[in-house]
């Protein structure tokens, strides 16, 4: 992540921890305030048009709570099916007489 985009993600937070406004002007006054340099004009508003649609608040509070324990059941099905692919079949015995 750019030095750009920590700043703008920084002054979003910020803004919305006040409860302000978060519009493009906002968070270029905080980057400009923090004394951050190099950041190109249209980071502002990008990260206000995003961000002042989303709810911050739930984003916040529900990082990491997502799902994604099913990855080890598909490892296994494939593993197993590589297995009987590799060994070959059994010849039959010819009988007796």
């Amino acid at each position: 992540m750019s030095t750009a985009e920590l700043a703008c993600t920084y002054a979003t937070l910020i803004l919305h921890d006040d409860g302000a406004e978060i519009s493009a002007e906002n968070v270029s006054k905080l980057i400009d305030a923090a004394g951050v340099k190099g950041v190109e004009p249209y980071w502002p508003g990008l990260f206000a048009k995003v961000m002042g649609e989303a709810d911050i608040g739930s984003i916040l509070t529900n990082i990491g709570s997502g799902g994604g324990g099913g990855g080890g059941a598909a490892a296994a099905g494939g593993d197993a099916g590589g297995a009987a692919a590799a060994a070959p079949a059994p010849e039959p015995e010819p009988e007796e007489e």
